[in-house]
Formats: C-alpha cells, structure tokens, sequence
C-alpha cells in the first residue's frame, strides 16, 4: 500500500494586496496521491493581508506543517525547497512628475561626469593621450589632438552600453549585465534579512 505523504514546495516570493486572502495554493506548490486532500489543500485559508503587515509577510513552513497536521494526521509531509515563503504587499506607486525626472537625469548625469572626468584626471589622462598624439602624428604635422580624444569619448560610451548590455528597453544577448547580477545579489540578501526577522517564529524566541 503507498504511504500517505504530502510534498510541498514553497514559493520563494509572491506579490500580494491589502485585503487578499492568502490560500496555500497562493504561497506553495503541492503533490499528493488523493485528488481530493490536494484541492481542500489547495484552498486551506492562511492568512488576509491588512494594514498591519506593512511591506512583507514571511510564512514559515513549521507553522504550516503544523496547520495540515491538525487536518490530517495520517499524512507524512515532505518538503522540498527553502523553508520561507515571502509574500510583498503591493505598494501602489507613486505619481511620476516629468520634472522631477529630468532633475534626477541631469543629477545623475552631472555625476556620472564628474566621476568620469576626476578618473582621467588621477591618471593624467590628458598627458598619456598627448603622448600617444606625439608618437603617432608626423613631427611636421600640425594637427589638434582631437582627432584621438573624440574617438575615445565615443568608443567609451559604446563600451559602457556593451558593459550594461543594455540600451534603453533593448538588451544585445542573453548573459545579465553586472548590474543585473548585483541587482539579484541585493534581492538574495534582503530575502535572507526578511525571512530572519519578519519571521513569526524568530520573533516569539526574542521576546
């Protein structure tokens, strides 16, 4: 006779509303052997979002172990996958003034240049390419030293673009930029931080 067991596989992060009911179905993936057992779980009521809950809500699979067991505790539970679902409360954004947007562009911008600029100054810059323009450029040849720093203003920007592998919406191949990747690190760490100490569990051991 097969053994009763339930897998269950949480998801790692969902995006929720203030008033949504939270089902299990909404915050886990579940295999079972009884059709039956898996629909009354796929609707087994968790949780509904208020304004208590703020930006996150952590569900701990302890807890909910616990929860089916009550329901039927002839069923072995299997899990598979991280211990932590997170749900995000949707945050309705914010109006986009066009103002404000072309303050932080050129804020940004400004920035951008200045770094630019203060790096080509610490390497003296300007000397290497007036060195470069000497030794390339015929002695008797009286021409601006332009014709190589223009060059090398654009093959800047085009390496940037190459570097983010983006321009605008437009990405050039499939591999993620490094920003992207710091991006993903940065949305790791704070799932981690998140699922420590929003964690009921981890916040009844404090007090």
């Amino acid at each position: 006779m097969m053994q009763n067991v339930i897998y269950l596989r949480l998801k790692p992060k969902q995006v929720v509303k203030k008033g949504q009911k939270i089902l299990l179905s909404d915050i886990a993936w579940i295999s079972t052997n009884d059709d039956t057992v898996k629909k009354k779980l796929s609707t087994l009521y968790l949780h509904t979002v208020t304004k208590e809950d703020q930006t996150y809500k952590v569900f701990d699979l302890f807890t909910i172990i616990k929860r089916i067991h009550t329901l039927y505790p002839e069923y072995e539970i299997e899990s598979v996958g991280g211990s932590q679902a997170i749900l995000v409360i949707y945050q309705p954004k914010p109006k986009v003034y066009p103002l404000y947007v072309a303050f932080i562009w050129c804020l940004l911008f400004v920035g951008a240049a200045m770094a630019i600029m203060n790096f080509h100054f610490d390497v003296s810059m300007e000397e290497v390419q007036s060195t470069l323009h000497e030794m390339i450029s015929d002695k008797n040849e009286n021409r601006s030293v332009l014709w190589l720093q223009i060059p090398y203003s654009i093959g800047l920007g085009l390496g940037m673009l190459l570097f983010f592998n983006h321009f605008f919406k437009k990405r050039f191949n499939e591999e993620p930029s490094p920003l992207e990747v710091e991006m993903f690190n940065y949305d790791q760490d704070l799932h981690h931080y998140v699922s420590f100490n929003e964690n009921e569990l981890n916040k009844e051991d404090e007090k």
